[in-house]
């Protein structure tokens, strides 16, 4: 490959021509890109930087995430300063801030926010009262055995339906209590009721140690009827329609037109949309087993697992050195006002959002944003047009999905209305809980009303983006298009090999191996012959055997099941904005830029967006819970399938990033 340019040669270049966009000070030429184009590529940063101690990862989306989160205390401490007209979202975001930051006020309160709500779980008399309790207790966002809500009807996505489906856990998955033959998980599970029996005891409970052991056993129960993560993703599977009065054939005895009353939705619907009927099943057997005392302790403890972090210090320390330091390895918690931002973005995001987008977002850069997004689906289309292994039958389906895409950048249309959610800055557990209470009622709210297909679910500052097969959507919030995503003053190749990827990855949610069961309205049904499915699930067990054999921390290998969306999500993402990188040329000759080729720059910009470090407490409940592969693999697992990859670098048979052209994927 080419030399790199030195120092004041790249000076004179920025001077007077586009620049390259690749932070070349990061190489560690030590390392080859042919053995390693993840270590290549970032090598200095990684062996030059630490993590920091209030972090469980570093690297690049969470320096973005911070500088976001510092444009956004700036908005907040502002409105927190001012004195705002009563009602207006600014008096709401500042108060709120304000009441999170009041430490001092928290410290003596102590555990009396929540003393009624523990009275009120005391004061259960029978089992026939859960379904009334679960309905409040999710109201204020607690955690309970199942949940309930509202969302757009898989199979009709012009309505809205109910459905249920499996929570009540309150360790991050259900390996966790399971698996007893894994040192580390068996470890955790016996900190995990350490830590319940002493914040019971917190909390004023009797015998918090034996109420801690029956409350672990309860959720391991839970856990034992759970379904897998792997078998949540199978949208085909979770999809089970239930007359409201046929529920008492899957859960007998548990009065259901209670539960669905709790949850705001009772006597709106005659069906309900059941996520995992063989748990609803075992876990009403659970409860009817149970003792009312200890699922009043269970009830107790999420309760105070949930507002912990809203209570006096002892409280919030205790919940940071479990769920922080146990569980992801984190020594250090983070400084207050990222958490009070935090929780000022969690509940009033948009109000937050909308100050923003008026502040860091200006039009031209949603504008170039529009036009890239043009670009890869065009792409997306000339590629689906040219595919070697679908038939017409399922291509001009696929065709009719991607031009029913539906992109949004930057920001919504139509800015969330707060109007009807109280905020006292006297009141922290009592704006959360109004805060909750408020999302939760605008959710069931929607029940019986035409689908809003402007509403985002994602805020403006948050440095992410997301499809929603249901819309049949692809969302860009503002956050993201900076660098090293998006940089105005880069040549095209960096962009389009990280944007544009993003931009790509997004689009192949669609046409992952669960967005491709939905259609171009977003309905799930079937709209592939089996010849042509049976040809890409060839190419999918492929791509699970490649990430399944990777191994972030030793013992603990990636799940190429769980993973299977967001890989074939990057695999198809960069191979499509490779193919736009290459129109948008005009058949030119890309610049060479600091000793760079556009190929090479373009697969760089990929590989360097994936820079980072996590703690292997971290990475271990990332393989147990995160359908996203660890950030090395996203980089050299991605780019050991790209035909271009190979060309740009020259990598060869015997180099270690080198894959026999049979075992490379491609899949769209």
């Amino acid at each position: 490959m080419a030399a790199f340019a030195n120092a004041a040669d790249t000076a004179t270049q920025h001077a007077t021509g586009p620049v390259s966009g690749i932070e070349t000070q990061f190489i560690d030429t030590s390392v080859r890109p042919q053995d390693d184009f993840f270590r290549y590529l970032n090598g200095k940063w990684l062996q030059n930087t630490q993590i920091p101690a209030d972090k469980s990862s570093w690297g690049t989306f969470v320096q973005l995430r911070e500088t976001s989160l510092e444009q956004a205390r700036g908005i907040i401490e502002h409105d927190a300063k001012e004195k705002a007209k009563a009602g207006s979202d600014q008096q709401k975001v500042g108060d709120l801030y304000n009441s999170f930051m009041d430490e001092k006020k928290l410290d003596a309160l102590g555990i009396k926010p929540l003393t009624g709500e523990l009275h009120r779980i005391s004061a259960l008399k029978d089992k026939k009262a859960l379904p009334a309790l679960v309905g409040h207790l999710s109201d204020i966002g607690v955690n309970t055995p199942y949940r309930i809500g509202v969302a757009q009807d898989s199979k009709n996505s012009t309505q809205y339906a109910v459905y249920m489906s499996q929570s009540g856990l309150g360790l991050p998955d259900r390996d966790y209590y399971l698996k007893k033959d894994d040192k580390r998980m068996a470890s955790t599970l016996e900190k995990y009721e350490q830590h319940v029996a002493k914040v019971l005891a917190l909390a004023g409970e009797k015998n918090a140690e034996a109420q801690a052991k029956a409350i672990v056993g309860f959720e391991t129960q839970l856990a034992t009827a759970q379904w897998n993560r792997v078998e949540l993703r199978d949208p085909v599977k979770r999809y089970n329609k239930v007359e409201v009065a046929k529920l008492a054939e899957l859960a007998p005895g548990y009065d259901w037109n209670a539960a669905l009353a709790a949850a705001g939705v009772g006597g709106k619907t005659g069906t309900v949309i059941v996520g995992q009927p063989s748990y609803l099943t075992a876990m009403n057997q659970t409860l009817q087993n149970t003792e009312l005392s200890t699922l009043q302790s269970y009830f107790k403890w999420q309760l105070l697992r949930e507002y912990s972090p809203y209570l006096s210090k002892p409280f919030s320390e205790a919940n940071f050195a479990f769920y922080g330091t146990v569980i992801s390895g984190v020594p250090q918690e983070r400084p207050r006002w990222q958490r009070g931002v935090a929780a000022v973005e969690g509940a009033l995001g948009e109000a937050v959002g909308r100050q923003y987008v008026a502040q860091y977002f200006p039009p031209e850069r949603k504008a170039r944003m529009e036009e890239l997004v043009k670009n890869l689906l065009a792409a997306y289309k000339d590629s689906i047009e040219h595919l070697d292994w679908m038939g017409p039958e399922t291509r001009a389906q696929a065709l009719d999905k991607l031009a029913k895409f539906s992109p949004h950048i930057g920001y919504p249309v139509k800015w969330r209305d707060y109007s009807k959610l109280t905020i006292n800055k006297d009141d922290l557990v009592g704006n959360v809980m109004r805060a909750s209470q408020f999302a939760r009622n605008r959710n069931v709210g929607k029940l019986g009303k035409p689908v809003d297909r402007e509403e985002w679910g994602m805020t403006p500052q948050t440095v992410n983006a997301y499809y929603n097969s249901s819309l049949n959507e692809i969302v860009f919030p503002a956050a993201i298009l900076q660098p090293p995503f998006f940089n105005a003053a880069a040549d095209d190749a960096v962009n389009y090999g990280a944007i544009g990827a993003v931009i790509g990855h997004e689009i192949g949610h669609g046409f992952d191996d669960k967005g491709s069961q939905s259609d171009g309205d977003g309905n799930l049904r079937n709209w592939w012959t089996d010849s042509d499915r049976a040809a890409f699930k060839t190419k999918t067990d492929m791509l699970d055997a490649q990430y399944s054999a990777f191994e972030p921390v030793p013992g603990y290998h990636v799940n190429g099941q769980l993973t299977m969306g967001e890989n074939i999500g990057d695999n198809s993402g960069l191979a499509i904005a490779y193919k736009a990188y290459k129109i948008s040329l005009h058949g030119k000759e890309a610049p060479v830029i600091d000793g760079l080729t556009g190929d090479q720059r373009f697969y760089m910009g990929f590989g360097q967006v994936w820079r980072a470090k996590m703690r292997d407490d971290a990475a271990i409940l990332q393989v147990k819970t995160d359908p996203h592969s660890p950030a090395q693999f996203r980089a050299n697992g991605t780019v050991r399938n790209q035909p271009g990859f190979y060309e740009a670098f020259g990598v060869k048979e015997g180099d270690k990033m080198y894959l026999a052209p049979k075992d490379r994927v491609t899949i769209w």
